[in-house]
């Protein structure tokens, strides 16, 4: 999925989403000195942590945008423009790391993004990641599905959020062999009086493109932040509804 990111806005508004990410990265069991990639880095601050732990770290991301902000604050570490499902690497690493990026990358091409952390990984390299799992933000695209039809749209979800049960199974018959899995429920507070509209308007964009007409996406949002009001509002802030999956794995020598 390709979407254009306000990286200054995200970097600013949705520290979250590194920050939550140290505790996944705590999996890695790397010597310092290892080779690490942090695939869909964003805009490394997550890479830059890795860097600080001691590691070699590459940084892999899509987005033009948020690597301009990395390569920027950190220029240090080595940024590479790529796509997930389709990268390659000069050399091997010792582990790949990834946080809150698979859930962007649609079902049918998760196969090749395996395949292609299989090919970037030495033997007996770690394969550690989180993302959206089964259950994620459920209330907030149950309220946008909601807010389209009243509006005469279809809801397309944009995001894959499998079970463990889903996801274990493709990971293993990439080559890799599940050493820790778990499914969480994570609220996550989102920043400001106007956290959920601004995390809609940053995260949920491709199903809008079939709302021509910029008032009705305003009133779509509206809809669905009133009807999530007394379920998401707390206490005067705002929280997302976030279920995540977590796994460690490793790439087993070959006989």
């Amino acid at each position: 999925m390709n979407i254009t990111w306000n990286a200054d806005k995200y970097t600013k508004d949705f520290s979250f989403v590194h920050q939550y990410g140290n505790d996944v990265a705590q999996l890695l069991n790397c010597a310092p000195g290892s080779d690490v990639l942090d695939l869909g880095c964003g805009n490394g601050a997550l890479t830059n942590r890795l860097r600080e732990r001691g590691f070699h770290v590459i940084g892999l991301d899509a987005s033009s945008e948020l690597l301009d902000t990395a390569r920027s604050a950190y220029p240090e570490i080595a940024f590479i423009q790529a796509d997930a499902t389709s990268f390659s690497l000069s050399e091997p690493v010792d582990a790949v790391f990834s946080n809150a990026v698979f859930h962007w990358i649609d079902q049918e091409k998760q196969p090749l993004m395996l395949s292609c952390v299989s090919r970037a990984l030495r033997e007996n390299g770690q394969f550690v990641f989180e993302f959206g799992g089964k259950g994620n933000n459920a209330l907030i695209h149950e309220a946008l599905e909601k807010a389209f039809q009243h509006y005469g749209f279809s809801y397309k979800m944009p995001f894959y959020f499998p079970s463990i049960g889903d996801y274990a199974p493709m990971v293993e018959q990439a080559g890799f062999q599940v050493q820790y899995a778990v499914l969480f429920d994570r609220p996550t507070e989102l920043k400001g009086a106007a956290g959920l509209e601004d995390w809609i308007r940053m995260f949920v964009k491709t199903p809008f493109a079939v709302v021509g007409d910029t008032q009705i996406q305003d009133e779509i949002i509206r809809i669905a932040v009133r009807d999530l009001k007394p379920v998401l509002y707390k206490e005067g802030t705002w929280y997302a509804d976030y279920v995540r999956i977590r796994m460690k794995a490793y790439k087993p020598t070959s006989i």
